[in-house]
């Protein structure tokens, strides 16, 4: 793909990449996610080094867990083999192999490894990779049909906002996402899907609006799944933006406010990204108890009672 002066820019705005093993994984962890069926299952998420994205998107920060180049050969076996080494039994219904950037590009992925990654999965029930919308298409039913468990690609929408889905530079169009979307119900793969909190170039004011509009138009298109990620900075061109007054970051009380108004929809389990939550909170005082409130609604689909803090306005 031809760099843009989109790409360029952003790029010359990142701090200085950290050194990345391609035979070392990042991490894992170990979570519980409810599934459309109501069941409540044990996923092991993977953090695989390979490739970086091709799409430089201006929000993305996962560019610094990747390396220079394409994925050697065997490298992501190599990782995921030491992975599960060390993983103690009983082991969970679902792994996640998340590589920072396509499952489908064969640079991110060599096609020669696919086999090798099925062959590894085999102990799990089901497995979830993550893909630009574009890359969607035969390879997705390939892998599919290598592995024992049932595949779920995890696309990200990021927003339906007319303007700022415009200007992500992420090269989706919404009609792109849909056939991806139809491509994967076809051949039996379910859908899951990433929403952004506070997009770049959305209003503070229709930040939880666009939110809950974009999760139910991944719930409208069969995304069994969709994670309501809040907006990170720190990979500059953020910075940029917000000194442009193009991008304001997150709240807590916005994320909140995003699960609960998408309590609505049935027929997709929402959730909220609560990784760096932290980063959001305002009032040490009642982070931890709100973070623990929709961790619970996260994992239980059932709606809880607003934390009541005296030292802050839930802000």
């Amino acid at each position: 793909m031809t760099a843009s002066a989109a790409d360029r820019r952003i790029r010359s705005l990142r701090p200085p990449k950290p050194h990345v093993d391609p035979y070392v994984a990042h991490g894992t962890a170990l979570d519980e996610e409810r599934r459309p069926d109501g069941r409540v299952e044990r996923a092991l998420t993977v953090f695989l080094a390979g490739a970086e994205c091709p799409f430089t998107c201006s929000f993305c920060d996962l560019w610094r867990y990747t390396i220079d180049g394409p994925t050697p050969p065997g490298a992501l076996v190599a990782q995921l083999e030491r992975v599960l080494a060390d993983v103690a039994a009983p082991l969970p219904t679902r792994l996640k192999l998340y590589t920072a950037s396509n499952f489908f590009d064969r640079r991110a992925v060599p096609a020669d490894d696919l086999p090798a990654l099925a062959r590894l999965a085999a102990p799990f029930d089901a497995v979830t990779v993550e893909s630009h919308a574009s890359t969607i298409g035969v390879e997705a039913a390939s892998f599919a049909r290598m592995l024992r468990g049932r595949l779920e690609v995890a696309m990200g929408l990021e927003t339906i906002h007319p303007v700022a889905s415009t200007r992500l530079n992420k090269r989706l169009t919404l009609d792109q996402f849909d056939r991806a979307a139809a491509t994967l119900a076809a051949d039996e793969i379910d859908v899951r899907a990433f929403v952004l909190l506070a997009a770049p170039h959305v209003e503070p004011t229709e930040a939880v609006e666009g939110t809950v509009r974009t999760v139910e138009h991944a719930a409208a298109q069969g995304a069994a799944m969709v994670s309501i990620i809040p907006v990170r900075g720190g990979n500059g061109e953020m910075e940029r933006l917000a000194a442009l007054g193009e991008f304001t970051p997150p709240t807590l009380a916005q994320l909140e406010d995003a699960l609960d108004q998408c309590a609505h929809i049935r027929n997709s389990v929402v959730t909220a990204d609560l990784w760096d939550v932290p980063l959001l909170a305002q009032c040490g005082a009642c982070q931890p108890a709100r973070r623990e409130r929709m961790r619970r609604i996260n994992v239980s689909g059932r709606g809880q009672p607003r934390v009541v803090c005296e030292q802050c306005d839930g802000s």
